[in-house]
């Protein structure tokens, strides 16, 4: 997950952390754009452990990891065409070529504006669409160049033979180095993918560490693990996205990432609008998980019972007043239990700035802005727990005893 969430589209302009005065959104969130304990792990883990529906995030996050395999793939076919070759910038249509691949693979700075990003998603995603269109028609003309290519070469390395000169062909057969160089193919065919290309074999080229094939894999992978009805994590989408994802892949046998942009568009909104506030008001609000609010209503109702039992018996056996300040214990933990609940928020957690996660797991609170949030949530929680608390002991240590 940590790979595919490091190089999101979308990148927007955004400011600092540490000057950002409001709350993130969520594409700050996805974006890595945001600090403990409203990042991207926190938001994971509320998927998973509050809204139930981590499917929807995971889509989320491999349909951009798709892209990233995109731009390492044009990234790794660029390295080979410099490779390849070295005197490309004489020549128009390599230079052209060049230029193209420079463009689409590099992701260009984390700053970038989201219509700049967009454009240069929709030029990879073009890309990848024209060498798929392109690869079968270039294939049988690259066959044959190749076969008359092999046979040129053959002719001249037969000793004595018609082209037989100083630097290529002797009596022991033996040829110069640039006598065996095959013609490099073209970049757009069905192959570019693959690992190694016909001509290469030797020198030590560059291998790609990403095929064309992975890229395929990858587009089939998110469509039968999400989309398709009675899949392993199936998502609900509309019936006209599925369609259209389907087709565009099973048919049409596109794998660039722009045939996923509906289905992308419509599982953000999903979470903008039915995930998204629910985690802000439980990690930018709150620093406790419902397991520990559990805990602390039980723990709160117990004190505050004992509290009252402790405070009838030293009020009907008339034990003196000093003696009945001893209340304040059971009632100063039931109380804080209790508006713990209520705020979801523990007050000293929030002055050291911490905040749980997951049960019993405590992160130090990074974001300013939530931290600020936090620390006037517990000074409100501070100011009842001490109003409620004196209030029951006033009422207890200064009311008359007497003895039953």
């Amino acid at each position: 997950m940590s790979t595919g969430t490091r190089a999101l589209e979308g990148d927007i302009l955004l400011d600092d952390s540490r000057t950002r005065n409001r709350l993130p959104t969520l594409l700050e969130v996805l974006s890595r754009r945001t600090q403990s304990p409203v990042d991207l792990f926190a938001f994971y883990v509320f998927m998973r452990d509050q809204q139930r529906s981590v499917d929807y995030l995971d889509f989320w996050l491999d349909v951009a990891q798709h892209m990233v395999l995109c731009r390492a793939f044009v990234r790794e076919l660029r390295r080979s065409m410099l490779y390849e070759t070295p005197d490309m910038e004489g020549k128009q249509g390599s230079k052209r070529s060049s230029q193209i691949l420079h463009d689409l693979g590099e992701p260009g700075p984390s700053g970038g504006s989201l219509k700049s990003q967009d454009q240069q998603d929709q030029r990879l995603s073009a890309f990848l669409r024209e060498g798929k269109d392109s690869g079968s028609h270039h294939a049988s003309a690259q066959h044959s160049q190749k076969d008359s290519s092999e046979s040129h070469h053959s002719r001249q390395t037969t000793p004595g033979g018609p082209g037989a000169g100083p630097g290529t062909g002797t009596g022991t057969g033996q040829t110069t180095p640039g006598a065996l160089e095959q013609p490099r193919p073209s970049f757009m065919t069905s192959n570019f993918g693959d690992s190694s290309s016909p001509g290469t074999g030797n020198h030590s080229s560059p291998q790609h560490t990403v095929k064309r094939q992975d890229v395929k894999s990858s587009a089939e992978k998110i469509l039968y693990t999400y989309l398709l009805q009675g899949a392993e994590r199936e998502i609900i989408v509309p019936d006209h996205i599925l369609q259209e994802v389907t087709e565009a892949i099973e048919e049409q046998g596109r794998d660039d990432p722009e045939l996923f942009d509906n289905a992308r568009d419509y599982v953000f909104a999903a979470m903008e609008r039915d995930a998204f506030p629910g985690f802000l008001r439980a990690r930018a609000l709150g620093n406790l998980v419902p397991p520990s609010l559990l805990v602390r209503i039980g723990i709160g109702c117990v004190a505050m019972f004992g509290g009252w039992w402790a405070a009838f018996c030293l009020l009907f056996l008339d034990y003196t007043r000093v003696n009945r300040l001893y209340i304040i214990l059971p009632f100063a933990v039931g109380v804080y239990m209790l508006v713990s609940h209520q705020y979801s928020t523990d007050p000293i957690m929030a002055f050291l700035g911490y905040s749980e996660i997951t049960f019993m797991n405590f992160f130090k609170v990074k974001e300013p802005f939530v931290r600020g949030l936090l620390v006037k949530r517990a000074l409100v929680a501070c100011a009842w727990i001490i109003g409620v608390t004196a209030a029951w002991v006033v009422l207890f240590v200064f009311v008359p005893g007497k003895r039953l």
